[in-house]
């Protein structure tokens, strides 16, 4: 599948994207209201970097706990509860005088929840499309996103001149409720992927089986290391730029937008795999200008070339995937986005504590530093790890699943 029309053309995947956007454009304009409540409230940029990412960093515990789910439950249903419960937790954050420690209550529940989503759409993306459409299929998602991501945080930008932040929340809520609509109405309902129960046992179980393989293992560090540590620089914004940070979201979202696109639709299947170590290494090298503290002009510049470094992720999917059974799409995927999460939760705390002890511009140029060390750390692994015999090169072996 090599074409946007035939991809159209299969039955609910635009249903699937237009749920989706709804919630992406609720999240994001929901983040960025929130941030700015935290930080006019604080004016503290550690709490407003976690009051935005906080979430993400909760979803460490949930993918610990609940993550079986994401193959042994209805996806529509749960995506519909997700929605639902995202809506509810929202209009929470709304409330007025709602005390700080309140807030990030509410952010740590939302975290729990969300730990489920990631797996639930990857799996059900995985079904929707054939094999061989889901590097196209996955990059649309992406480059959906940052299309929303753009609109949503230029529009959240707009709506915080005008409107208040408890309202802007509330107007978050209420896309939760649509995109939960969406879901009903467009998808089909489809049994689990997986027998048995969801369970605390069968989740660690199949995380110790996904994380036993060795070439997994490094892809998953791949996708959560050096994205995490560049997102803890994206955290800063709001205190780098108070009144354009989201003009900065908005360009970042239009280079993440111009990657996928590229990468999913232009760059052929034989070269993909050896743009994984480029791609991550755009996403930082741009943000160690921060160090200048460039004004808003130049900032947007670098945060939309280093954005199209997200790409990388869609190639790191695609190996994934190449090295996960049919029967665990759910949970890997799953895995991957709560380990991501979870690292861009961690980047956002430690980006938003070097800011306190020093600036935002000098924490987004340390944390960049990081993710290119991080990144080249990973590519030697590699080369190595690809240099090692496999067991059929060995005499007298017997083959098994590689890395285990």
């Amino acid at each position: 599948m090599r074409s946007y029309r035939t991809l159209f053309r299969t039955p609910e995947f635009t249903p699937f994207l237009l749920s989706f956007a709804a919630f992406a454009a609720a999240q994001t304009i929901g983040g960025l209201a929130l941030g700015t409540l935290v930080f006019r409230a604080t004016g503290s940029p550690l709490l407003s970097a976690v009051s935005m990412f906080g979430p993400q960093l909760a979803q460490l515990l949930g993918g610990v706990f609940l993550l079986s789910g994401s193959d042994r439950l209805p996806p529509r249903a749960m995506l519909s509860g997700l929605a639902l419960a995202f809506a509810a937790g929202t209009a929470v954050l709304a409330l007025p005088r709602l005390p700080v420690w309140a807030v990030f209550a509410v952010v740590l529940l939302q975290g729990l929840v969300a730990s489920l989503g990631g797996g639930v759409r990857g799996g059900l993306l995985n079904e929707i499309l054939t094999k061989d459409g889901y590097v196209l299929g996955r990059s649309v998602y992406n480059m959906l996103w940052g299309l929303t991501q753009m609109a949503g945080f230029a529009t959240g930008g707009a709506l915080l001149a005008l409107l208040s932040p408890p309202t802007c929340l509330l107007l978050a809520s209420g896309l939760y409720v649509l995109s939960a609509l969406v879901n009903r109405l467009g998808l089909t309902a489809r049994p689990p992927r997986a027998t048995g129960r969801p369970s605390v046992a069968a989740t660690w179980r199949t995380n110790a089986l996904l994380w036993s393989s060795r070439p997994r293992r490094l892809t998953y560090l791949g996708l959560w290391v050096p994205n995490g540590l560049i997102v803890g620089s994206d955290s800063l914004y709001v205190s780098y730029a108070p009144q354009a940070a989201g003009t900065l979201y908005a360009f970042g979202a239009l280079g993440m937008f111009a990657g996928d696109m590229a990468v999913g639709r232009l760059v052929p299947p034989a070269v993909r795999p050896r743009l994984a170590t480029p791609l991550r290494l755009l996403l930082a090298v741009p943000y160690l200008f921060f160090v200048l503290r460039p004004g808003v002009a130049l900032s947007a510049v670098a945060v939309t070339v280093a954005s199209v470094g997200f790409a990388a992720s869609l190639v790191l999917q695609e190996r994934l995937m190449s090295l996960t059974p049919d029967d665990l799409t759910g949970q890997s995927l799953g895995l991957h986005g709560t380990g991501m999460a979870a690292l861009q939760g961690i980047g956002a705390v430690l980006a938003g504590t070097l800011a306190q002890l020093t600036s935002p511009a000098t924490a987004m140029t340390l944390m960049a530093t990081a993710s290119v060390i991080a990144t080249l750390t990973l590519a030697a692994l590699n080369r190595a790890e690809a240099r090692r015999p496999t067991p059929l090169d060995r005499p007298g072996s017997v083959a098994r699943e590689p890395g285990r």
